[in-house]
């Protein structure tokens, strides 16, 4: 299994040659790693840990316990200014209007054609401060594009994805670790709710563009908190929770097995320039009765008319593993489809997968077959969250 698992999340990068291994950035964590015996691969541009004991223990820490993993490849840019709130409304598919302060949105910046140019967070820190955190292998994508679409507004908006780092610390333990280690009260910080922490502890570089924030999110399915700060305070964040409070580390490894098992898209496999958050069965994320924003048209359009695919789960009946790319099978042989995800779950033990197929297969109970190598295996349609969530409600 864990041979599958490496093999799966880093199929297109783990035969580069050292010279384009060396070329990838490294977080500012990455000693930290390698003094912890990490494997080390490249993802997103960086140099990132997959896993330091193995992912199965590692998942589980986090469904069980508490882990916490690296995420400061992630990218953060800041939008303020009078018209913040309208050029954000501009760019994104959810709707921010009159949020209160602290309240974060998930939703997807999309092409005029509805494809998706990344799946993203975009957190209201103020009337007219906006922090928004998008995917790292889209960093710089992201910020042309915003920039290109920036025109016209009355905005200050920088990236400073390289002047950040970021934890995320995960799991039922999760709150009482983070308040035992550095007195945080958080309590009463509801979900996909963030803070600007002001007790003591909180720093900001020279430039004061990084305050301390601390989110109640994660990619996970279970209570957590990410929490962004300047690389020197992550890095002491990081020693006080791993040497003093010993909790796990974990890898991007785990990382995909958990998000899987609870639904969560990854871009580049369930969403992209070719799947539209209608396709992927995230429209409750695209609000059609805001002010109109990019890519309103076309979404509005496949959601009246449905969209010629969807993503769907399928289970299979065996305990083959479908991976990436595999093709799903109607249940008379014809092709309908491919595999954007696959794993035999470490919390459920089952063989299932998400997959994009054609619309006319994607009702609940249909039978399906994936082909895995030169065997098909039977299988049928089921929802796409496989393991109960556990978020803090």
């Amino acid at each position: 299994m864990l041979v599958y698992l490496l093999f799966y999340i880093f199929a297109t990068t783990i035969n580069q040659d050292f010279s384009t291994f060396m070329e990838n950035k490294k977080t500012c964590l990455y000693e930290k790693h390698v003094e912890l015996g990490a494997l080390m691969q490249p993802f997103g541009g960086f140099v990132m840990p997959i896993q330091y004991r193995d992912i199965a223990t590692e998942h589980n820490a986090v469904r069980q316990h508490v882990g916490v993993f690296d995420v400061s490849h992630m990218g953060e840019v800041s939008v303020k200014g009078p018209e913040a709130e309208r050029y954000v409304q501009h760019i994104f598919t959810n709707d921010i209007a009159g949020a209160p302060k602290g309240k974060i949105f998930y939703g997807m910046m999309c092409y005029d054609n509805g494809g998706t140019v990344d799946d993203l967070l975009v957190y209201k820190m103020d009337e007219q401060d906006f922090f928004l955190v998008i995917n790292a292998a889209n960093i710089d994508k992201d910020w042309a594009w915003m920039q290109q679409h920036a025109e016209g507004f009355d905005i200050d908006m920088k990236n400073l994805s390289d002047q950040y780092g970021q934890l995320a610390v995960q799991g039922p333990e999760a709150e009482k670790i983070l308040g035992d280690a550095f007195g945080w009260h958080l309590q009463d910080l509801e979900f996909y709710s963030a803070m600007e922490y002001t007790e003591q502890g909180t720093q900001k570089d020279k430039a004061g563009q990084c305050p301390l924030i601390i989110s109640r999110t994660g990619y996970t399915g279970e209570d957590g908190f990410e929490v962004y700060a300047t690389p020197e305070l992550i890095r002491d964040y990081w020693d006080t929770l791993v040497k003093q409070y010993h909790v796990q580390p974990c890898g991007l490894g785990c990382r995909d097995t958990l998000r899987f098992e609870v639904g969560l898209p990854l871009y580049g496999d369930e969403l992209s320039a070719d799947i539209t958050p209608i396709m992927a069965g995230l429209g409750m994320f695209v609000k059609l009765n805001k002010a109109d924003f990019i890519g309103r048209e076309a979404l509005a359009r496949q959601k009246a008319e449905g969209p010629a695919k969807k993503l769907i789960g399928i289970e299979l009946t065996d305990k083959a593993i479908p991976r990436h790319g595999y093709t799903v099978l109607s249940a008379d042989g014809q092709p309908i489809g491919e595999v954007t995800t696959g794993y035999h779950t470490i919390s459920t033990d089952k063989s299932v997968c998400m997959a994009l197929i054609d619309a006319n297969y994607a009702t609940l109970g249909t039978a399906v077959q994936v082909q895995i190598r030169k065997k098909v295996f039977a299988g049928q349609v089921v929802k796409k969250r496989f393991y109960d969530k556990h978020y803090k409600k």
